[in-house]
C-alpha cells in the first residue's frame, strides 16, 4: 500500500525550489529530468491516465491522424517514454499493405523496458525498434524518416530549438513533424481552474501513487507554466526549417498538437 499522503511534499534535491522557479534555464536540466523520469517509470502510465482523465490516449490518436501516414512511411517517435504513441503509430502503419519499422527513442533507459513489454510480440507487419538516445543527437542518418513525433517531451529537452533542428535533419522532403505538448487554456477562468488542479491537486495525488521522492510531479506543472507559448513554438519550428506550420488545440487548450512540413 502507498504511504499516506503528506500535508506537504518535502523538497527534493533533484527538484528544489530554485530549479522549479524556471526549470528550462537550468544548466543541468537534462540530468534532473532523466532522474525524475527514471523514478516514475513504473507508474507513469497509471498517472497519465488518471490525471488526464483518460484524455491522453485520445490526444495521441489525434497526433497519429494528423501525421497523414502512408504505408511506406518510416516513423521516429522521440521521447517515447513507455511507448504509447510509438505503439499507436505501429498499429496505424500496420494497417497498410507495405510497412516500414517504427522507431521509439528515449533518453531515460528505465522507460524502455516498459515500452518493450507493452509492444508485445504479436504478429504485426511493422516491428518497433527501441533506442536509448538523446533528442539533441539522434543516431540516425540525414533524411531517413517520413514522420518525427514527440509527445509531452519537447519541453523536457535541454535545448528545444536544437531538438527541432535535429528532427528536421532526419526528415525527408515531404516529411512531417508532430509535436504534442501541454499548454494553458486561453480563457482566464479555465486557466485558473486548470492551474489549481495542476499545481495543487495533481502533484500530491500523482506523488502518492508513484511514491516518487524526486519531485517529478512538482516539476510537471512548473515546466508547463514556464515553457514557451504557442506562437513561440510555431516560430521555433519555422526557424528550424519547417513550413506549413499549424496548431490544433485539444480539450479546451490544455494540450496542443503542432504540425510542420519539410518542403
Amino acid at each position: 500500500m502507498p504511504p499516506p499522503m503528506p500535508d506537504k511534499e518535502p523538497t527534493s534535491p533533484v527538484c528544489n525550489d530554485q530549479f522549479l522557479a524556471n526549470p528550462h534555464a537550468a544548466a543541468d536540466k537534462r540530468t534532473r529530468v532523466q532522474k525524475m523520469f527514471a523514478a516514475i517509470a513504473p507508474s507513469y502510465d497509471l498517472n497519465n491516465r488518471i490525471h488526464s482523465l483518460w484524455q491522453d490516449q485520445r490526444w495521441r490518436r489525434k497526433a497519429v491522424k494528423l501525421a497523414e501516414l502512408k504505408p511506406t512511411d518510416l516513423v521516429v517517435d522521440v521521447a517515447c517514454g513507455t511507448g504509447d504513441l510509438t505503439i499507436q503509430f505501429r498499429d496505424a502503419v500496420s494497417d497498410g499493405l507495405q510497412c516500414r519499422p517504427v522507431i521509439g527513442v528515449d533518453f531515460t533507459l528505465e522507460m524502455l523496458p516498459h515500452a518493450h513489454r507493452k509492444s508485445g510480440i504479436e504478429d504485426h507487419k511493422s516491428p518497433i525498434f527501441w533506442l536509448n538516445a538523446d533528442a539533441l543527437s539522434l543516431p540516425l542518418p540525414d533524411a531517413c524518416a517520413d514522420v518525427v513525433s514527440i509527445a509531452f517531451g519537447i519541453r523536457n529537452v535541454q535545448d528545444p530549438a536544437k531538438a527541432l533542428r535535429e528532427f528536421r535533419r532526419i526528415l525527408r522532403p515531404g516529411g512531417r513533424v508532430i509535436i504534442l505538448e501541454f499548454s494553458l487554456p486561453t480563457n482566464p477562468l479555465l486557466r485558473g481552474l486548470y492551474n489549481f488542479y495542476f499545481r495543487k491537486v495533481l502533484p500530491r495525488t500523482a506523488t502518492w501513487i508513484s511514491r516518487d521522492k524526486t519531485g517529478a510531479y512538482k516539476y510537471l506543472p512548473e515546466s508547463v507554466n514556464t515553457f514557451i507559448g504557442r506562437q513561440q513554438m510555431m516560430d521555433m519550428m519555422r526557424d528550424a526549417g519547417f513550413s506549413r506550420i499549424e496548431q490544433f488545440p485539444l480539450t479546451f487548450g490544455i494540450c496542443v498538437c503542432y504540425r510542420g512540413w519539410v518542403s
